[in-house]
């Protein structure tokens, strides 16, 4: 029966949600026994009430009973894949071969154990031709206490504390040494929670906006009361509006005087007066129409009427076929004028 010898840990992965308990996961690395041989059961969990990884950080596997519990609770075998793709490739609609199927979860000698229930023809290859060496269960945790509560799958892989998001990421040294300074700082123990964190820096936020209102007074040059703002604010509309309207009486009254001349000029017929004051209105309009009165002939010519008396000045001589009618009946022209006009 092939054994396997545990080399390494991973790194904290997604959130998961189970019985309302906030768990985490995280993958540990084990390698497989030299030579190639398939083994027919692997070490999921060893054996000690604390597993600590790589990159410093400790997990407690103070129930390995619980764990074996999960593991048969699924009601199904557990996969073994390829560099986790059951975790990372699968939510994205990717295939994730099986390289193994694992069940018989047990205990033995405090180690969590599960048989090789079989492999198939792609893992078979990959693990007696030394394509891969390790194994890396993929635990799930409580992230307040950091105590295993079960495994989700394993992957055949060949980097412990795979680079990979979300997964098997192994968190430096100095960044742990940098959290727990910082921890020190917030006044809190170095197994504080993140949300203990945070609502630390939130009451350090809240405390010094306090404190900055309370020491310092608004600054006038670039602050001014509300009333104040909202008041200028009409006065300036109120100014803008009135702008605005003396702007367009003074534009409407050079419009009706360039109409004006341009109608006593013949330019423009009188029919045509709305036409050209609309497009007067628009922009460059007035100017525009200046340049075409300036240039366009006269259309209408003046009728010399003007000052004259429609009684006196605006007699005509009769025509020969009136002149005829009128001495047939004993009338001069200016009974026909004085008639005519009678009627």
């Amino acid at each position: 029966m092939g054994q396997m010898r545990k080399t390494g840990k991973g790194a904290v992965s997604a959130l998961n949600h189970e019985s309302g308990v906030d768990l985490a996961s995280a993958a540990l690395n084990f390698e497989l026994t030299a030579g190639g041989s398939l083994p027919e059961q692997i070490v999921l969990l060893p054996a000690g009430e604390n597993i600590t990884g790589r990159d410093g950080r400790s997990w407690r596997n103070g129930s390995a009973q619980q764990v074996v519990e999960y593991l048969e609770q699924r009601g199904c075998d557990l996969v073994l894949d390829f560099e986790h793709a059951t975790e990372l490739k699968a939510p994205q609609g990717e295939q994730a071969p099986a390289a193994a199927w694992l069940n018989g979860f047990a205990l033995q000698d405090g180690q969590v154990v599960a048989k090789v229930e079989r492999w198939t023809p792609a893992g078979e290859k990959a693990v007696s031709q030394g394509e891969y060496r390790y194994i890396s269960p993929v635990i799930l945790y409580n992230k307040n206490t950091m105590e295993i509560k079960g495994i989700s799958s394993v992957g055949l892989t060949n980097r412990p504390n795979l680079h990979v998001p979300a997964l098997n990421q192994q968190q430096p040294t100095t960044e742990v040494n940098m959290l727990k300074k910082l921890l020190a700082k917030l006044g809190l123990p170095e197994d504080a929670t993140e949300e203990q964190a945070l609502s630390a820096i939130a009451t350090l936020k809240d405390d010094l906006a306090a404190a900055s209102n309370a020491q310092q007074p608004p600054d006038l040059n670039k602050f001014v009361p509300r009333a104040d703002f909202d008041q200028l604010q009409a006065r300036a509309a109120n100014a803008e509006q009135k702008l605005a309207t003396a702007a367009s009486e003074q534009l409407e009254g050079a419009i009706n005087q360039q109409i004006d001349e341009a109608l006593k000029g013949g330019k423009i017929a009188p029919a045509s007066k709305d036409f050209y004051a609309a497009m007067c209105r628009t922009q460059d309009g007035l100017e525009q129409f200046k340049q075409f009165v300036a240039t366009a002939p006269v259309i209408a010519g003046a009728s010399g009427l003007d000052g004259k008396n429609p009684d006196t000045d605006n007699k005509t001589a009769l025509n020969a076929e009136q002149q005829r009618i009128a001495q047939m009946f004993g009338n001069t022209a200016e009974d026909i004028a004085k008639y005519t006009k009678e009627a």
